[in-house]
């Protein structure tokens, strides 16, 4: 049997007779660690039995991982570090994905508690308090080990998903069907909840998974769902769930680089996000004509520049939407504002051209105003009016 004091200096001979001990009892004191577990955790109690398989498993390889380190006396690192990840490599790295770090520790543990509470079992005479010793330094090492393993598992997802992410983006600006976003979407545990709105802006540089990783810190603040891609130099952020899509681009804003941050109109759906995102592409490579563009700004605002850069989407919007809906509302709006951009905004000489009261054309100004939803009391509104106009005019037919 060996001595439990040694001299200094000298190495550390193994356990011979309490490594007998163990070995003969592996199995009853894995079992005893699971049934622990099964007592003391409910999340456990809950999981299928496929994956409570795979922690008998990993505690099985623990109580060998154990004697061989015993059996090494637990002097060399990177002996250490290899034994102690074979416990993990014991189970599918699906494990990882279904237990939380939080839940490894609280496994670990468990089985350590265990352990200890079969010290004077498993120990031979005199040799309690050394392996008593041996077990909390293991126990050290097998939590690193846990902390390892979970850091690659969370490196492998986040490269995953990040070309996931983005081949989902390119999805959506190249129109892909609904079915090809409906599957890239669920492999990211998107819950496509309504409405959804896309959001485009300034990649602000660096290794992707980490501006990602920001994009998705912000977004748990602000309970939103999002999925997120670099293109280029843009970052595009396609939001779920957002009834303020304004309100849901400020509160991502600090994930952007600097430049405008464009927000294209919600949609019902995710199958439906591409009219949002090229909405919002649209207005970022439009937004620098616009001095003083607000930050964030939807891409409804950016209507006549995006209509100037060649955005056909546009210029239909602003010939059905505002042209059009001047025309079927009749009542004179379209020949008032003709009056009131001649006249420089000035409400009394567009009076004396239509030859009508100026009360009148205070109350046409304010239909105008309700059906396009833009003031020509307002700068910005009425260059949009008058652009409106023109582009009705010069495409009628359509």
């Amino acid at each position: 049997m060996a001595e439990s004091v040694r001299p200094a200096g000298t190495a550390k001979p193994p356990l011979a007779a309490t490594l007998r001990r163990i070995e003969r009892t592996a199995g009853s004191l894995a079992s005893s660690a699971v049934a622990r577990m099964d007592e003391t955790l409910p999340w456990f109690r809950a999981l299928p039995a496929d994956q409570r398989s795979w922690v008998m498993l990993v505690a099985q390889a623990g109580v060998r991982s154990l004697v061989e380190w015993l059996r090494s006396g637990g002097a060399v690192a990177a002996t250490t570090q290899e034994i102690s990840d074979e416990v993990f490599a014991a189970a599918p790295r699906a494990l990882a994905r279904s237990i939380t770090l939080t839940q490894a520790v609280q496994l670990i543990k468990v089985t350590i508690d265990v352990a200890e509470s079969e010290v004077g079992n498993l120990a031979a005479p005199g040799e309690e308090e050394a392996l008593l010793q041996a077990i909390l330094r293991y126990s050290r090492e097998i939590a690193f080990s846990a902390a390892r393993v979970y850091a690659r598992a969370a490196e492998s997802r986040g490269a995953w998903d990040a070309r996931l992410q983005a081949m989902l983006v390119d999805a959506l600006l190249r129109g892909d069907s609904s079915d090809v976003l409906a599957s890239r979407a669920a492999a990211l545990g998107w819950a496509d909840a309504p409405p959804v709105a896309v959001v485009v802006g300034r990649s602000p540089g660096g290794e992707i998974t980490s501006v990602l990783h920001a994009v998705y810190r912000a977004a748990r603040r602000a309970r939103l769902e999002v999925i997120g891609g670099v293109h280029g130099d843009r970052l595009v952020v396609v939001m779920g769930g957002v009834t303020d899509p304004a309100a849901g681009a400020a509160a991502l804003a600090a994930s952007f680089g600097e430049g405008p941050i464009v927000v294209g109109p919600a949609v019902p759906s995710l199958d439906q996000a591409t009219e949002s995102a090229r909405a919002a592409l649209a207005g970022f490579r439009a937004a620098g004509a616009w001095p003083g563009v607000p930050n964030p700004v939807a891409a409804d605002d950016l209507l006549p520049e995006r209509a100037l850069a060649g955005d056909m989407a546009a210029r239909r919007t602003l010939r059905h939407d505002v042209y059009g809906a001047l025309s079927r509302a009749g009542g004179g709006l379209l020949e008032t504002l003709d009056a009131f951009f001649a006249a420089g905004g000035v409400l009394e000489s567009a009076a004396r051209e239509l030859y009508v009261h100026p009360n009148t054309v205070r109350y046409r100004l304010k239909r105008v105003a309700e059906v396009t939803r833009l003031s020509p009391l307002d700068g910005r509104d009425a260059f949009a009016l008058r652009l409106a106009m023109t582009i009705g005019r010069l495409d009628p037919a359509s």
